[in-house]
Protein backbone atom coordinates (compact mmCIF):
# COMPACT_ATOMS: atom_id res chain seq x y z
CA UNK A 1 0.00 0.00 0.00
CA UNK A 2 1.16 3.67 -0.67
CA UNK A 3 -0.38 6.13 1.58
CA UNK A 4 0.05 9.81 -0.43
CA UNK A 5 1.99 8.34 -3.26
CA UNK A 6 2.48 10.81 -6.19
CA UNK A 7 2.93 9.71 -9.83
CA UNK A 8 6.59 9.87 -11.13
CA UNK A 9 7.35 12.80 -13.01
CA UNK A 10 7.93 10.20 -16.31
CA UNK A 11 4.49 9.26 -15.33
CA UNK A 12 3.02 13.02 -15.54
CA UNK A 13 4.52 13.25 -18.90
CA UNK A 14 3.56 10.23 -20.17
CA UNK A 15 -0.24 10.76 -19.20
CA UNK A 16 0.51 13.94 -20.73
CA UNK A 17 1.22 13.26 -23.95
CA UNK A 18 -0.87 10.62 -24.06
CA UNK A 19 -3.69 13.21 -23.32
CA UNK A 20 -2.36 15.83 -26.29
CA UNK A 21 -2.66 12.77 -28.67
CA UNK A 22 -5.73 10.73 -27.80
CA UNK A 23 -8.08 13.45 -26.85
CA UNK A 24 -6.64 16.49 -28.09
CA UNK A 25 -5.79 18.59 -25.08
CA UNK A 26 -3.45 21.13 -26.38
CA UNK A 27 -6.21 23.39 -26.94
CA UNK A 28 -6.63 26.45 -25.41
CA UNK A 29 -8.64 26.08 -22.13
CA UNK A 30 -11.70 27.90 -21.68
CA UNK A 31 -11.57 31.09 -19.91
CA UNK A 32 -14.30 30.93 -17.63
CA UNK A 33 -13.56 27.59 -16.59
CA UNK A 34 -11.19 26.37 -13.65
CA UNK A 35 -8.67 24.58 -14.78
CA UNK A 36 -8.05 21.16 -13.14
CA UNK A 37 -5.54 19.80 -11.21
CA UNK A 38 -6.47 15.92 -12.53
CA UNK A 39 -8.47 14.96 -15.22
CA UNK A 40 -9.25 11.18 -14.98
CA UNK A 41 -10.73 10.18 -18.61
CA UNK A 42 -11.66 7.34 -21.20
CA UNK A 43 -13.15 5.41 -18.04
CA UNK A 44 -16.36 4.29 -17.15
CA UNK A 45 -17.35 6.30 -14.56
CA UNK A 46 -20.74 5.83 -12.40
CA UNK A 47 -21.69 8.60 -10.35
CA UNK A 48 -24.50 7.65 -8.56
CA UNK A 49 -26.21 10.66 -9.48
CA UNK A 50 -29.86 10.02 -10.46
CA UNK A 51 -29.30 12.36 -13.27
CA UNK A 52 -26.28 11.33 -14.70
CA UNK A 53 -25.35 7.92 -13.75
CA UNK A 54 -22.65 7.31 -15.96
CA UNK A 55 -19.85 9.90 -17.18
CA UNK A 56 -16.64 9.17 -19.21
CA UNK A 57 -14.63 11.92 -17.04
CA UNK A 58 -13.89 13.59 -13.72
CA UNK A 59 -12.06 16.57 -13.27
CA UNK A 60 -10.67 17.50 -10.15
CA UNK A 61 -9.28 21.12 -8.43
CA UNK A 62 -8.00 20.96 -4.90
CA UNK A 63 -10.19 18.83 -2.65
CA UNK A 64 -13.27 19.35 -5.60
CA UNK A 65 -14.75 17.88 -8.52
CA UNK A 66 -15.54 20.84 -10.84
CA UNK A 67 -16.48 18.60 -13.88
CA UNK A 68 -18.40 15.05 -14.71
CA UNK A 69 -18.84 14.24 -18.22
CA UNK A 70 -17.78 13.11 -21.39
CA UNK A 71 -13.75 12.92 -22.22
CA UNK A 72 -14.65 15.65 -25.03
CA UNK A 73 -15.97 17.87 -22.82
CA UNK A 74 -13.31 17.29 -19.86
CA UNK A 75 -10.45 18.62 -22.27
CA UNK A 76 -11.88 22.44 -21.47
CA UNK A 77 -10.90 22.25 -18.09
CA UNK A 78 -7.34 21.11 -18.82
CA UNK A 79 -4.31 24.08 -18.43
CA UNK A 80 -0.45 24.27 -18.74
CA UNK A 81 -0.17 22.32 -15.23
CA UNK A 82 -3.01 19.83 -15.56
CA UNK A 83 -2.48 16.26 -15.23
CA UNK A 84 -4.12 13.70 -16.99
CA UNK A 85 -4.96 10.16 -16.40
CA UNK A 86 -6.41 7.89 -19.37
CA UNK A 87 -8.30 4.96 -17.54
CA UNK A 88 -8.79 3.09 -20.22
CA UNK A 89 -11.78 2.23 -20.05
CA UNK A 90 -11.43 1.39 -16.52
CA UNK A 91 -14.37 1.63 -14.04
CA UNK A 92 -14.26 4.68 -11.03
CA UNK A 93 -16.98 5.47 -9.39
CA UNK A 94 -17.35 7.24 -5.61
CA UNK A 95 -15.13 5.99 -2.44
CA UNK A 96 -17.13 3.47 -0.48
CA UNK A 97 -18.31 4.88 2.90
CA UNK A 98 -17.98 2.08 6.37
CA UNK A 99 -21.27 3.37 8.15
CA UNK A 100 -20.19 1.21 11.39
CA UNK A 101 -17.27 0.61 12.14
CA UNK A 102 -14.85 0.35 15.45
CA UNK A 103 -11.73 1.94 13.68
CA UNK A 104 -9.88 2.56 17.09
CA UNK A 105 -10.93 -0.29 18.66
CA UNK A 106 -10.03 -2.09 16.16
CA UNK A 107 -6.53 -0.30 15.95
CA UNK A 108 -6.26 -1.39 19.56
CA UNK A 109 -6.10 -5.42 18.25
CA UNK A 110 -4.32 -4.54 15.23
CA UNK A 111 -1.01 -5.97 16.90
CA UNK A 112 -3.02 -8.67 18.68
CA UNK A 113 -3.47 -12.51 18.38
CA UNK A 114 -5.86 -13.21 15.52
CA UNK A 115 -7.29 -16.33 15.39
CA UNK A 116 -9.20 -18.30 12.87
CA UNK A 117 -13.13 -17.73 13.52
CA UNK A 118 -13.80 -21.07 11.26
CA UNK A 119 -11.59 -23.35 13.17
CA UNK A 120 -12.26 -25.08 16.00
CA UNK A 121 -12.13 -24.66 20.14
CA UNK A 122 -9.12 -27.52 19.90
CA UNK A 123 -7.11 -25.00 16.67
CA UNK A 124 -7.93 -22.12 18.51
CA UNK A 125 -6.54 -23.20 22.27
CA UNK A 126 -3.41 -24.57 19.77
CA UNK A 127 -2.91 -20.96 18.21
CA UNK A 128 -2.93 -19.61 21.58
CA UNK A 129 -0.03 -21.96 22.82
CA UNK A 130 1.99 -21.20 20.11
CA UNK A 131 1.62 -17.56 20.41
CA UNK A 132 2.57 -17.49 23.80
CA UNK A 133 5.64 -19.61 23.19
CA UNK A 134 6.84 -16.88 20.36
CA UNK A 135 5.95 -14.23 23.07
CA UNK A 136 7.48 -15.24 25.95
CA UNK A 137 7.90 -11.68 27.48
CA UNK A 138 4.40 -10.50 26.78
CA UNK A 139 2.78 -10.35 30.40
CA UNK A 140 -0.01 -11.05 29.05
CA UNK A 141 -1.92 -12.82 26.29
CA UNK A 142 -4.27 -11.05 24.42
CA UNK A 143 -6.12 -11.73 21.33
CA UNK A 144 -9.32 -12.20 19.73
CA UNK A 145 -11.70 -14.07 17.11
CA UNK A 146 -13.15 -17.54 18.61
CA UNK A 147 -16.72 -18.62 17.90
CA UNK A 148 -18.69 -18.50 21.32
CA UNK A 149 -20.80 -20.89 20.00
CA UNK A 150 -18.61 -23.49 18.82
CA UNK A 151 -18.27 -24.36 22.61
CA UNK A 152 -22.15 -25.10 23.09
CA UNK A 153 -24.32 -24.61 25.94
CA UNK A 154 -21.35 -24.04 28.78
CA UNK A 155 -19.28 -21.64 26.47
CA UNK A 156 -15.36 -21.74 27.06
CA UNK A 157 -13.40 -22.09 30.24
CA UNK A 158 -10.19 -21.37 31.91
CA UNK A 159 -9.79 -25.10 32.05
CA UNK A 160 -8.94 -25.38 28.27
CA UNK A 161 -6.48 -22.45 28.17
CA UNK A 162 -4.76 -23.53 31.48
CA UNK A 163 -3.77 -26.39 29.36
CA UNK A 164 -1.29 -24.34 27.26
CA UNK A 165 -0.95 -21.13 29.36
CA UNK A 166 -0.61 -21.44 33.05
CA UNK A 167 1.91 -18.75 34.10
CA UNK A 168 0.11 -15.74 33.06
CA UNK A 169 -3.19 -14.27 32.27
CA UNK A 170 -4.43 -15.12 28.98
CA UNK A 171 -7.35 -13.32 27.75
CA UNK A 172 -9.52 -13.77 24.49
CA UNK A 173 -12.18 -11.79 22.85
CA UNK A 174 -14.39 -13.57 20.51
CA UNK A 175 -15.43 -12.48 16.95
CA UNK A 176 -18.24 -10.47 17.74
CA UNK A 177 -16.18 -8.27 20.21
CA UNK A 178 -19.93 -9.39 22.81
CA UNK A 179 -17.37 -11.69 25.09
CA UNK A 180 -14.04 -13.06 26.56
CA UNK A 181 -12.43 -15.97 27.61
CA UNK A 182 -9.74 -15.65 30.37
CA UNK A 183 -7.49 -18.49 32.12
CA UNK A 184 -7.37 -19.08 35.61
CA UNK A 185 -4.11 -16.53 36.15
CA UNK A 186 -6.63 -13.90 34.42
CA UNK A 187 -9.43 -14.98 36.96
CA UNK A 188 -7.23 -14.63 39.81
CA UNK A 189 -5.76 -10.56 38.31
CA UNK A 190 -8.91 -10.08 37.99
CA UNK A 191 -10.07 -11.18 41.51
CA UNK A 192 -13.42 -12.89 40.40
CA UNK A 193 -14.68 -15.72 42.58
CA UNK A 194 -17.94 -16.92 43.15
CA UNK A 195 -18.68 -14.37 44.93
CA UNK A 196 -17.93 -11.53 42.45
CA UNK A 197 -21.50 -9.95 41.81
CA UNK A 198 -22.70 -9.82 38.23
CA UNK A 199 -22.86 -6.37 36.93
CA UNK A 200 -25.97 -7.08 35.10
CA UNK A 201 -27.40 -10.66 35.64
CA UNK A 202 -28.33 -11.94 32.13
CA UNK A 203 -27.16 -9.85 30.49
CA UNK A 204 -23.19 -8.72 31.65
CA UNK A 205 -22.58 -11.66 33.86
CA UNK A 206 -19.93 -14.47 34.43
CA UNK A 207 -20.70 -17.90 33.08
CA UNK A 208 -20.85 -20.06 36.38
CA UNK A 209 -20.61 -23.95 36.97
CA UNK A 210 -23.27 -26.00 38.65
CA UNK A 211 -21.56 -24.90 42.29
CA UNK A 212 -21.68 -21.17 41.17
CA UNK A 213 -17.93 -20.84 40.34
CA UNK A 214 -16.53 -18.19 37.34
CA UNK A 215 -15.98 -20.46 34.72
CA UNK A 216 -13.72 -18.38 32.37
CA UNK A 217 -16.70 -16.77 29.98
CA UNK A 218 -17.20 -13.03 30.42
CA UNK A 219 -20.18 -11.96 28.97
CA UNK A 220 -20.88 -8.37 27.27
CA UNK A 221 -19.77 -5.62 29.95
CA UNK A 222 -17.60 -7.84 32.23
CA UNK A 223 -15.10 -8.35 29.12
CA UNK A 224 -14.92 -4.96 28.79
CA UNK A 225 -14.04 -4.61 32.40
CA UNK A 226 -11.53 -7.25 32.64
CA UNK A 227 -9.43 -5.70 29.35
CA UNK A 228 -9.93 -2.07 31.63
CA UNK A 229 -8.35 -3.94 34.41
CA UNK A 230 -5.42 -5.86 32.40
CA UNK A 231 -4.42 -2.82 31.09
CA UNK A 232 -4.59 -4.14 27.68
CA UNK A 233 -4.13 -0.78 25.74
CA UNK A 234 -2.24 2.25 25.18
CA UNK A 235 -2.76 5.56 23.10
CA UNK A 236 0.26 5.35 21.51
CA UNK A 237 -0.07 1.57 20.34
CA UNK A 238 -3.70 2.12 19.33
CA UNK A 239 -2.66 5.31 17.09
CA UNK A 240 -0.02 2.72 15.22
CA UNK A 241 -3.04 0.69 15.19
CA UNK A 242 -5.48 2.82 13.81
CA UNK A 243 -3.21 4.12 10.96
CA UNK A 244 -2.96 0.33 10.03
CA UNK A 245 -6.45 0.47 10.03
CA UNK A 246 -6.90 3.33 8.12
CA UNK A 247 -4.14 2.12 5.36
CA UNK A 248 -6.23 -1.48 4.84
CA UNK A 249 -9.41 0.37 4.27
CA UNK A 250 -8.20 2.54 1.95
CA UNK A 251 -6.74 -0.27 -0.24
CA UNK A 252 -10.47 -1.22 0.07
CA UNK A 253 -11.34 1.10 -1.54
CA UNK A 254 -13.04 2.98 1.79
CA UNK A 255 -12.64 6.76 1.56
CA UNK A 256 -15.72 7.60 4.91
CA UNK A 257 -16.10 5.73 8.04
CA UNK A 258 -18.75 5.91 10.87
CA UNK A 259 -17.02 5.02 14.22
CA UNK A 260 -19.61 3.47 16.29
CA UNK A 261 -17.65 3.80 19.78
CA UNK A 262 -14.41 2.85 20.51
CA UNK A 263 -15.84 0.80 23.56
CA UNK A 264 -12.99 -0.51 25.60
CA UNK A 265 -10.41 2.27 24.67
CA UNK A 266 -12.95 5.29 24.40
CA UNK A 267 -11.09 7.16 27.38
CA UNK A 268 -7.85 6.99 24.59
CA UNK A 269 -9.93 7.68 21.24
CA UNK A 270 -9.70 11.38 21.29
CA UNK A 271 -5.99 11.57 21.81
CA UNK A 272 -5.59 8.77 19.16
CA UNK A 273 -7.66 10.86 16.67
CA UNK A 274 -5.52 14.01 17.76
CA UNK A 275 -1.99 11.79 17.34
CA UNK A 276 -3.19 10.75 13.63
CA UNK A 277 -4.18 14.40 12.43
CA UNK A 278 -1.26 15.95 13.77
CA UNK A 279 1.08 13.58 11.87
CA UNK A 280 -1.16 13.49 8.75
CA UNK A 281 -2.02 10.05 8.98
CA UNK A 282 -5.83 11.05 8.80
CA UNK A 283 -6.97 9.14 4.87
CA UNK A 284 -10.68 8.76 5.83
CA UNK A 285 -13.39 10.73 7.22
CA UNK A 286 -14.41 9.69 10.20
CA UNK A 287 -17.67 10.72 11.89
CA UNK A 288 -17.24 9.46 15.91
CA UNK A 289 -19.90 8.94 18.23
CA UNK A 290 -20.41 8.77 21.87
CA UNK A 291 -21.69 5.29 22.92
CA UNK A 292 -24.17 4.98 25.51
CA UNK A 293 -24.29 1.02 26.85
CA UNK A 294 -25.86 0.88 30.46
CA UNK A 295 -28.25 2.88 31.80
CA UNK A 296 -25.56 4.34 34.67
CA UNK A 297 -23.78 5.80 31.48
CA UNK A 298 -27.12 7.91 30.88
CA UNK A 299 -26.58 10.88 32.58
CA UNK A 300 -24.42 13.87 31.25
CA UNK A 301 -24.69 11.99 28.03
CA UNK A 302 -26.45 13.89 25.62
CA UNK A 303 -24.53 17.44 27.16
CA UNK A 304 -21.12 15.10 26.13
CA UNK A 305 -22.18 14.75 22.70
CA UNK A 306 -23.20 18.07 22.29
CA UNK A 307 -19.53 19.21 23.76
CA UNK A 308 -17.77 16.44 21.63
CA UNK A 309 -19.66 17.92 18.54
CA UNK A 310 -18.79 22.16 19.14
CA UNK A 311 -15.35 21.15 19.93
CA UNK A 312 -13.90 18.27 17.36
CA UNK A 313 -14.81 19.01 13.97
CA UNK A 314 -12.03 19.34 11.68
CA UNK A 315 -11.81 18.27 8.14
CA UNK A 316 -10.63 14.52 8.95
CA UNK A 317 -13.14 14.22 11.87
CA UNK A 318 -15.86 14.70 14.09
CA UNK A 319 -17.74 13.26 17.13
CA UNK A 320 -21.01 14.31 16.66
CA UNK A 321 -23.27 11.20 16.95
CA UNK A 322 -25.07 9.16 19.97
CA UNK A 323 -24.89 5.77 19.76
CA UNK A 324 -26.84 3.43 21.62
CA UNK A 325 -26.21 0.04 22.83
CA UNK A 326 -29.24 -1.63 23.24
CA UNK A 327 -29.04 -5.50 23.07
CA UNK A 328 -26.27 -8.47 22.14
CA UNK A 329 -25.87 -11.16 20.35
CA UNK A 330 -28.10 -13.85 18.56
CA UNK A 331 -25.03 -16.09 19.34
CA UNK A 332 -24.91 -15.20 22.98
CA UNK A 333 -28.48 -15.15 23.32
CA UNK A 334 -28.50 -11.80 24.87
CA UNK A 335 -30.35 -10.27 21.14
CA UNK A 336 -33.64 -9.07 22.53
CA UNK A 337 -36.48 -11.10 20.98
CA UNK A 338 -39.94 -11.82 21.50
CA UNK A 339 -39.69 -15.71 22.21
CA UNK A 340 -37.64 -17.70 24.18
CA UNK A 341 -34.33 -19.30 22.74
CA UNK A 342 -34.32 -22.55 21.63
CA UNK A 343 -32.91 -25.08 23.68
CA UNK A 344 -33.39 -22.10 26.77
CA UNK A 345 -36.20 -21.98 27.99
CA UNK A 346 -37.27 -18.94 29.83
CA UNK A 347 -34.90 -16.90 28.05
CA UNK A 348 -35.96 -14.22 25.37
CA UNK A 349 -32.55 -11.91 25.57
CA UNK A 350 -32.44 -8.61 26.94
CA UNK A 351 -32.41 -5.53 26.71
CA UNK A 352 -29.74 -2.61 27.84
CA UNK A 353 -32.73 0.18 28.55
CA UNK A 354 -36.48 0.06 29.25
CA UNK A 355 -38.52 1.40 27.10
CA UNK A 356 -39.17 4.35 29.14
CA UNK A 357 -35.18 4.85 29.17
CA UNK A 358 -34.67 4.63 25.87
CA UNK A 359 -37.44 6.89 24.75
CA UNK A 360 -35.88 9.53 26.38
CA UNK A 361 -32.81 9.41 25.33
CA UNK A 362 -33.95 9.35 21.49
CA UNK A 363 -36.23 12.30 22.53
CA UNK A 364 -33.72 14.39 24.23
CA UNK A 365 -31.28 13.80 21.34
CA UNK A 366 -34.32 14.67 18.59
CA UNK A 367 -34.55 17.86 20.56
CA UNK A 368 -30.87 18.95 20.15
CA UNK A 369 -30.81 17.96 17.16
CA UNK A 370 -28.35 15.08 17.54
CA UNK A 371 -28.27 11.99 14.92
CA UNK A 372 -29.11 8.60 16.81
CA UNK A 373 -27.55 4.93 15.86
CA UNK A 374 -29.13 2.23 17.75
CA UNK A 375 -27.22 -1.37 18.38
CA UNK A 376 -30.92 -4.12 18.11
CA UNK A 377 -30.33 -7.28 16.70
CA UNK A 378 -33.06 -8.99 17.86
CA UNK A 379 -36.76 -8.66 17.10
CA UNK A 380 -38.03 -7.26 19.96
CA UNK A 381 -35.22 -4.73 20.58
CA UNK A 382 -35.73 -3.34 16.88
CA UNK A 383 -39.30 -2.84 17.96
CA UNK A 384 -38.39 -1.11 21.20
CA UNK A 385 -36.19 1.60 19.18
CA UNK A 386 -38.22 1.88 16.54
CA UNK A 387 -40.95 3.01 19.33
CA UNK A 388 -38.28 5.60 20.58
CA UNK A 389 -37.96 6.89 17.20
CA UNK A 390 -41.65 7.23 17.07
CA UNK A 391 -41.81 8.97 20.57
CA UNK A 392 -39.38 11.28 18.90
CA UNK A 393 -41.19 12.12 16.05
CA UNK A 394 -43.73 13.28 17.63
CA UNK A 395 -42.47 15.18 20.36
CA UNK A 396 -39.87 16.96 17.71
CA UNK A 397 -41.61 16.48 14.58
CA UNK A 398 -39.24 19.44 13.56
CA UNK A 399 -36.13 18.27 14.42
CA UNK A 400 -33.32 17.53 11.81
CA UNK A 401 -31.88 14.49 13.81
CA UNK A 402 -31.53 11.14 11.61
CA UNK A 403 -32.13 8.05 13.38
CA UNK A 404 -30.40 4.93 12.64
CA UNK A 405 -30.99 1.26 13.82
CA UNK A 406 -27.66 -0.98 13.15
CA UNK A 407 -27.14 -4.82 12.68
CA UNK A 408 -31.08 -5.71 12.32
CA UNK A 409 -30.63 -9.01 12.20
CA UNK A 410 -34.30 -10.63 12.83
CA UNK A 411 -36.94 -8.40 11.85
CA UNK A 412 -41.14 -8.81 12.10
CA UNK A 413 -43.23 -7.40 9.17
CA UNK A 414 -45.07 -5.32 11.54
CA UNK A 415 -41.14 -3.49 11.73
CA UNK A 416 -39.94 -3.36 7.93
CA UNK A 417 -43.37 -0.99 7.70
CA UNK A 418 -42.63 0.84 10.34
CA UNK A 419 -39.02 1.79 8.71
CA UNK A 420 -40.42 2.98 6.01
CA UNK A 421 -43.10 5.07 7.93
CA UNK A 422 -40.74 6.16 10.20
CA UNK A 423 -37.63 7.22 8.08
CA UNK A 424 -35.81 5.09 9.99
CA UNK A 425 -32.39 4.12 8.21
CA UNK A 426 -31.86 0.24 8.17
CA UNK A 427 -28.00 -0.47 8.61
CA UNK A 428 -26.35 -3.66 8.31
CA UNK A 429 -23.35 -5.95 7.36
CA UNK A 430 -23.83 -7.64 4.03
CA UNK A 431 -21.27 -10.66 4.83
CA UNK A 432 -23.65 -11.71 7.92
CA UNK A 433 -25.93 -13.06 5.53
CA UNK A 434 -24.17 -16.22 4.45
CA UNK A 435 -25.69 -19.03 6.26
CA UNK A 436 -25.79 -19.07 9.74
CA UNK A 437 -25.04 -22.51 10.79
CA UNK A 438 -24.17 -21.49 14.56
CA UNK A 439 -27.04 -18.74 14.97
CA UNK A 440 -29.30 -21.57 13.64
CA UNK A 441 -29.38 -23.49 16.56
CA UNK A 442 -30.62 -20.57 18.90
CA UNK A 443 -33.26 -19.64 16.95
CA UNK A 444 -37.06 -21.36 15.77
CA UNK A 445 -37.48 -21.66 11.75
CA UNK A 446 -39.78 -18.51 12.03
CA UNK A 447 -36.90 -16.84 12.81
CA UNK A 448 -34.42 -17.54 10.63
CA UNK A 449 -36.34 -17.10 7.79
CA UNK A 450 -36.46 -13.28 8.95
CA UNK A 451 -32.81 -12.84 8.73
CA UNK A 452 -31.16 -9.50 7.67
CA UNK A 453 -34.32 -8.70 5.26
CA UNK A 454 -33.07 -6.22 3.05
CA UNK A 455 -34.84 -6.50 -0.05
CA UNK A 456 -38.16 -6.37 2.14
CA UNK A 457 -36.74 -2.86 3.62
CA UNK A 458 -36.06 -1.75 0.10
CA UNK A 459 -39.34 -2.77 -1.46
CA UNK A 460 -40.97 -1.06 1.41
CA UNK A 461 -39.09 2.70 0.42
CA UNK A 462 -36.12 2.37 3.81
CA UNK A 463 -32.81 3.75 2.92
CA UNK A 464 -30.27 0.98 3.58
CA UNK A 465 -26.74 1.55 4.79
CA UNK A 466 -24.04 -0.99 4.69
CA UNK A 467 -20.58 -1.81 7.09
CA UNK A 468 -18.46 -4.19 8.19
CA UNK A 469 -18.60 -3.47 12.29
CA UNK A 470 -14.85 -4.33 12.20
CA UNK A 471 -13.26 -5.75 14.11
CA UNK A 472 -16.67 -7.68 14.74
CA UNK A 473 -17.40 -8.70 11.23
CA UNK A 474 -15.52 -12.03 12.12
CA UNK A 475 -13.47 -12.43 8.55
CA UNK A 476 -10.32 -10.16 10.11
CA UNK A 477 -9.14 -7.64 8.20
CA UNK A 478 -10.84 -9.27 4.90
CA UNK A 479 -14.24 -8.04 6.39
CA UNK A 480 -13.68 -4.21 5.91
CA UNK A 481 -13.58 -4.99 2.48
CA UNK A 482 -17.18 -3.68 1.15
CA UNK A 483 -16.68 -6.05 -2.55
CA UNK A 484 -16.22 -9.11 -0.85
CA UNK A 485 -19.65 -7.81 1.53
CA UNK A 486 -21.37 -7.10 -2.06
CA UNK A 487 -21.09 -10.64 -3.02
CA UNK A 488 -22.25 -12.22 0.14
CA UNK A 489 -25.17 -9.61 0.22
CA UNK A 490 -25.87 -10.35 -3.82
CA UNK A 491 -25.67 -14.31 -2.92
CA UNK A 492 -26.60 -14.52 0.66
CA UNK A 493 -23.89 -17.39 0.41
CA UNK A 494 -20.20 -17.72 1.17
CA UNK A 495 -18.12 -15.53 -1.20
CA UNK A 496 -16.88 -17.98 -4.49
CA UNK A 497 -19.39 -20.81 -3.41
CA UNK A 498 -22.15 -21.35 -5.92
CA UNK A 499 -23.27 -24.10 -3.82
CA UNK A 500 -23.02 -23.35 -0.40
CA UNK A 501 -26.08 -23.15 1.32
CA UNK A 502 -28.72 -20.10 0.98
CA UNK A 503 -29.38 -18.03 4.01
CA UNK A 504 -33.10 -17.52 4.41
CA UNK A 505 -34.68 -16.29 2.54
CA UNK A 506 -33.94 -16.51 -0.83
CA UNK A 507 -35.88 -13.79 -1.69
CA UNK A 508 -34.00 -11.33 0.57
CA UNK A 509 -31.21 -11.17 -2.15
CA UNK A 510 -30.06 -7.58 -2.68
CA UNK A 511 -29.23 -6.24 -6.18
CA UNK A 512 -25.76 -4.84 -6.96
CA UNK A 513 -27.14 -1.26 -7.52
CA UNK A 514 -28.38 -1.21 -3.91
CA UNK A 515 -25.30 -2.92 -2.42
CA UNK A 516 -23.18 0.31 -3.95
CA UNK A 517 -25.75 2.63 -2.85
CA UNK A 518 -25.62 1.49 0.39
CA UNK A 519 -21.47 2.32 0.74
CA UNK A 520 -21.77 5.42 -0.79
CA UNK A 521 -24.76 7.69 -1.48
CA UNK A 522 -27.28 6.22 1.18
CA UNK A 523 -24.39 5.93 3.41
CA UNK A 524 -23.25 9.78 3.01
CA UNK A 525 -26.79 10.40 4.17
CA UNK A 526 -26.89 8.19 7.32
CA UNK A 527 -23.37 10.44 8.01
CA UNK A 528 -25.55 13.87 7.42
CA UNK A 529 -22.79 14.44 4.52
CA UNK A 530 -24.57 13.60 1.45
CA UNK A 531 -23.66 17.18 0.07
CA UNK A 532 -20.43 16.69 0.18
CA UNK A 533 -19.76 13.08 -0.48
CA UNK A 534 -20.96 9.66 -1.84
CA UNK A 535 -21.30 10.30 -5.44
CA UNK A 536 -19.49 12.29 -8.26
CA UNK A 537 -21.05 15.36 -8.77
CA UNK A 538 -19.53 19.03 -8.81
CA UNK A 539 -19.14 20.74 -5.76
CA UNK A 540 -18.36 17.62 -3.95
CA UNK A 541 -15.37 16.00 -2.17
CA UNK A 542 -13.02 14.49 -4.93
CA UNK A 543 -13.22 11.09 -2.96
CA UNK A 544 -13.39 8.62 -5.10
CA UNK A 545 -11.57 4.85 -6.61
CA UNK A 546 -10.73 3.15 -9.75
CA UNK A 547 -11.52 -0.66 -9.66
CA UNK A 548 -10.12 -3.62 -12.04
CA UNK A 549 -13.31 -4.74 -13.03
CA UNK A 550 -16.87 -3.36 -13.24
CA UNK A 551 -19.03 -4.63 -10.81
CA UNK A 552 -22.25 -4.59 -12.82
CA UNK A 553 -20.44 -6.93 -15.42
CA UNK A 554 -18.95 -9.69 -13.11
CA UNK A 555 -20.34 -12.42 -12.32
CA UNK A 556 -22.30 -12.99 -9.15
CA UNK A 557 -19.24 -15.14 -7.79
CA UNK A 558 -15.94 -13.44 -8.68
CA UNK A 559 -17.24 -10.26 -7.31
CA UNK A 560 -14.83 -10.56 -4.42
CA UNK A 561 -12.29 -11.15 -6.59
CA UNK A 562 -12.53 -7.34 -7.79
CA UNK A 563 -9.44 -5.27 -6.56
CA UNK A 564 -9.33 -1.31 -6.30
CA UNK A 565 -6.38 0.11 -8.08
CA UNK A 566 -6.37 3.49 -6.80
CA UNK A 567 -8.11 5.04 -3.74
CA UNK A 568 -8.14 9.38 -3.98
CA UNK A 569 -9.53 11.04 -0.93
CA UNK A 570 -10.24 15.25 -1.33
CA UNK A 571 -8.34 14.75 -4.51
CA UNK A 572 -5.00 12.89 -2.92
CA UNK A 573 -4.35 9.38 -3.94
CA UNK A 574 -3.78 7.65 -0.42
CA UNK A 575 -3.60 4.17 -2.20
CA UNK A 576 -2.64 2.96 -5.17
CA UNK A 577 -1.85 -1.08 -6.55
Amino acid sequence: MIKGCNLTTARRRGAAFMALTVLGFGAVQAADLPQADHIYTNGTVYTVEADQPWAEAVAIKGDEIVFVGSSVEAAKYAGPRTETHDLKQGFMMPGFIDTHAHPIMGGAYARALSLDTFARPEDWVKAIGEYAGANPDLPLIFGYGFLASAFGEAGPTSEMLDTVVSDRPVFIMDEGFHSGWGNSKALESLGITRDTADPTPGFNYYKRDSAGNPTGWFLEGTASLAMEHLNVFNEAAIADGTDLVFDIMNGYGITAVFDAGALDVATMALGVLQRLDAAGEFTVRLVGSHIVAAPDQMDGALDLVENLAATTKSDRYHIRMLKIMDDGTIEGRTAGMFVDYQGDPGNKGATVFTQAQLDSMVIDAAGRQIDVHIHALGERAIHEALNAIEAARTAHSDSTSRYTICHIQVMTDAAVKRFAELDVIAQSTPLWTSYDTEGRKFVNADQFSRYFRYSSLKKAGVRLTFGSDFPASGAGTLGMSPLFNMEVGLTRQQAGQPDAPVQPSVEERLDMESLIRGYTADAAYQLHMEDEIGSLKVGKKADMIILDHNPFATQNYEIHKIQVKMTMMGGRVVYQK
